[in-house]
């Protein structure tokens, strides 16, 4: 059994990880898993009761019994690097509070893995999504709907869960929506012509009332929008276009951030679209071939 004072010394981090650092209620999900998940094993692994006291004393070779553990039991090494991370971060917050030397944990490194880089639909793919997408449904306000949601998700480059959390209040839909994204961070996010004629076009043609904090997208007993919903739509239609399986809603994302770059568009400025916290996630979802940047180097660069 897991110390209560353990306990509580995970609840007061995973407070520190949502006030402070602006975590997710999704991320501090994860973070406790993680978590409880290593604790579990050292409890296991040591025959005792998980106290303060043990935890800090962990070795490394305690350490890779875990990981030994965790990739004997198939979590894969990207999970794996996810939940030791998790484990750091407790840990270094703990050590500090506690006053223990941190090193046995915070050396270890994490497994290598492959990052799978995303893969943008072509232009003309996007939009042939988009036109195949209405042929799905036999409602018209269903079909409307749902050129609507993948219009939005290329057009302003949303995540779904962002898309799907607009509500009755957005319409009509402005020139800039102000989204709230992971941790809470807002940012702004100008919306295209052609997304607000399709989230028009649906509105007019929903039987559900729109109005209010009610959610914008409805399924078909008025509820809100499933995200499976969307994607079995998807689906369907990258089939019948013979497009490949990352024919995601999330690869419309991808598909936005590298349509706008190879159009010139900055990389900052992209980032501020997406709403990430770091650069280096901003190039991960864009994808421009050599000859590409060397047009824009070309173009950037001073000559003598």
């Amino acid at each position: 059994m897991i110390a209560p004072q353990l306990t509580h010394a995970l609840a007061g981090w995973l407070d520190h990880c949502r006030a402070l650092n602006g975590a997710s209620e999704n991320t501090i999900t994860a973070y406790r898993g993680d978590v409880m998940g290593f604790l579990a094993f050292m409890q296991t692994h040591h025959g005792d009761q998980v106290g303060l006291g043990p935890i800090a004393r962990i070795t490394t070779g305690d350490m890779r019994a875990w990981m030994a553990h965790e990739r004997g039991r198939g979590v894969g090494a990207r999970s794996l690097a996810r939940s030791l991370s998790a484990v750091k971060t407790f840990y270094r917050w703990l050590s500090d509070r506690e006053g223990f030397e941190p090193t046995a944990v915070l050396s270890i490194r994490a497994p290598k893995f492959t990052k799978k880089l995303p893969r943008p639909l072509e232009i003309d793919a996007a939009r042939a999504m988009i036109d195949r997408v209405e042929c799905q449904a036999t409602e018209p306000w269903v079909a409307a709907r749902d050129v609507a949601v993948v219009t939005v998700l290329y057009g302003c480059g949303l995540r779904i869960s962002e898309a799907l959390g607009l509500t009755g209040r957005a319409l009509p839909l402005p020139d800039i929506l102000r989204i709230k994204g992971k941790g809470g961070k807002e940012r702004i996010v100008p919306v295209i012509p052609a997304a607000r004629a399709a989230v028009d076009a649906y509105a007019r043609l929903c039987p559900h009332d729109l109005t209010g904090n009610a959610p914008l997208f409805r399924g078909i007993r008025g509820g809100p929008l499933n995200p499976r919903a969307v994607q079995k739509v998807m689906e369907l239609s990258r089939l019948q276009l013979g497009l490949p399986a990352s024919a995601t809603p999330h690869a419309l994302r991808h598909s936005f951030a590298t349509h706008l770059l190879t159009a010139g568009g900055d990389l900052r400025t992209i980032q501020e679209l997406l709403g990430h916290a770091s650069l280096s996630t901003t190039q991960a979802y864009t994808s421009v071939d050599s000859v590409r940047l060397m047009e824009v180097y070309d173009a950037a660069h001073p000559r003598a």
